[in-house]
């Protein structure tokens, strides 16, 4: 087990520190804006993840509509839920090179552009380019920069802002549920999604909230942390050479091409002072030209921040850890999504619809979720509680529920068992804080992105093959057993891989202290 990334004996060197100084915190760091990047990325996750949640409502409008096969028209919302996440990684590239704020901007108008092109379609494979990929596209802009800013004004209390930020999607999906179905009954699913369109513009003024921290902030942030961690890292001094073998940014030829680049700005700047005599097509054509170089050395730096995250020397990939977070990852999401798609049909199976009319078994999942992410927030920050520690535990919760779950045949059993999935799968909350504990705030956005990515390949695939083994089988239960496994292996690395990491890193500092 550890607490930090420190723990593991990796880290990728951005947190930097200079001399002993007292380093006095930036008052928007835990406190002040902060809360506002709480609230936005809390509308942020209404709006998407929320509408997300209630798209079984316009799923039986495109029934209806169009004469589509279930499955074919379930692909629809699949596409936007799957997309979204998917695209992590590329949306990691965009906040590299033009940061959060811009990046949510463009994708709240590239989302709500797809929720109205979408009021138009003739058919179910319109839907498919217009929802399911334009505006998960545009989901997806703006869903990473919200995680990712939260990270960023966070460093004592990550773990309760982030599950304060994150109880949107539970509020969001009683919220757009009602609403969507309120506006298809008085105004038909094409003028609702035309409003619902509108009502998406909202993701832009959050995306406008998203103040982005100085330089200077990020790096007292940095050296703050790693005062908090100083006694752990004293007992991991051999760490540095880690790091040094694992590979890391290199510092020095980065700080050639930035010398690089302010030298080419730098003579621009020179060549307009000295041409303010000149006509004014040439400082014109000069301004032109310095901004161009300006938005080129962005672009650059951006795009090999990106790449060396995932392909230079200090790949994120390095990582064993972080790759064992992957691969839980491509396993964990869809044994949540799958009792939200099937738990319907199971209840019809069980004879159980009346009692599940009074209190649907998925509303008791989404509203002990919401308390969920809070409480283990909570808990995570207590200074005596490791973050992982309760991660792995709601882990183990969650997958025993998803065992278990095929074996309650009453209604009482059911609800207590859906109670325990909404209450362990609050860990998403936690998901952002442990991932920027493997790799550091620099590379959050990319590792991120990584793991929304493999959640997406999850969410997509999970609930089609859930529904493939229901027709060989004519039963869930193997759906639920076969998912369980696979999420119980994707824990089993999540434990072993820490323990190779930490058992290597005392061998080689073992070997350094007889040489």
């Amino acid at each position: 087990m550890y607490a930090s990334r420190e723990d593991i004996g990796y880290d990728f060197g951005d947190d930097s520190k200079v001399g002993n100084k007292p380093i006095k915190p930036n008052p928007n760091i835990d406190g002040g804006w902060a809360w506002m990047i709480v609230l936005s990325s809390f509308l942020v996750h209404i709006l998407i993840m929320g509408s997300q949640m209630a798209l079984g409502i316009l799923n039986m409008e495109w029934l209806e509509e169009f004469n589509q096969s279930r499955g074919l028209t379930a692909w629809v919302s699949s596409l936007s839920m799957g997309i979204t996440l998917i695209v992590g990684p590329f949306i990691g590239l965009f906040i590299s090179m033009c940061g959060c704020r811009t990046t949510a901007i463009i994708g709240g108008i590239l989302n709500a552009l797809g929720w109205i092109l979408s009021a138009y379609a003739s058919n179910v494979h319109y839907l498919f380019l217009t929802f399911g990929v334009t505006a998960g596209i545009g989901s997806g802009m703006v869903y990473l920069p919200a995680v990712v800013m939260v990270g960023q004004y966070f460093q004592n209390r990550r773990a309760l802002a982030q599950g304060l930020s994150t109880t949107g999607t539970g509020f969001g999906a009683f919220l757009m549920t009602a609403l969507l179905k309120y506006l298809c009954t008085e105004f038909g699913w094409r003028n609702a999604m035309f409003i619902q369109g509108a009502i998406s513009l909202n993701l832009c003024v959050c995306g406008a909230l998203m103040r982005p921290l100085s330089p200077k902030d990020l790096r007292e942030k940095y050296m703050v942390r790693n005062e908090s961690e100083e006694n752990q890292a004293k007992a991991l001094s051999h760490s540095t050479e880690t790091i040094k073998s694992n590979g890391v940014l290199g510092e020095e030829p980065e700080k050639k091409e930035e010398a690089a680049n302010e030298e080419v700005l730098g003579s621009v700047q020179h060549t307009e002072i000295g041409g303010k005599s000149g006509s004014g097509r040439s400082m014109y054509g000069l301004r032109l030209f310095k901004t161009v170089s300006q938005l080129t050395v962005t672009v650059r730096k951006g795009f090999a921040l990106w790449y060396s995250s995932y392909f230079g020397a200090a790949s994120l990939f390095t990582n064993r850890v972080f790759v064992a977070f992957i691969i839980w990852a491509l396993f964990a999401y869809s044994s949540f999504v799958i009792p939200f798609i099937h738990l319907p049909e199971i209840v019809k199976q069980y004879n159980l619809s009346r009692q599940d009319n009074v209190f649907p078994l998925t509303s008791i999942i989404a509203i002990v979720h919401i308390f969920g992410k809070v409480i283990l927030g909570i808990i995570s920050d207590l200074p005596c509680i490791s973050t992982w520690n309760v991660f792995l535990m709601a882990n183990f919760t969650l997958v025993t529920c998803i065992l278990t779950l095929p074996l309650m045949q009453t209604y009482i059993g059911l609800a207590v068992v859906c109670a325990l999935i909404g209450f362990s799968s609050g860990y998403f909350s936690l998901m952002p804080v442990v991932t920027e504990d493997l790799v550091g705030t620099k590379h959050l956005a990319n590792a991120y992105g990584i793991i929304i990515c493999a959640n997406g390949i999850s969410a997509l695939f999970g609930p089609p093959f859930a529904g493939w083994i229901y027709d060989i089988t004519q039963k869930y239960d193997f759906s639920f057993y076969i998912a369980g496994l696979l999420y119980m292996v994707g824990i089993i690395f999540l434990l072993i891989q820490p323990c190779i990491q930490k058992k290597q890193s005392r061998e080689k500092s073992t070997e350094e202290a007889q040489v």
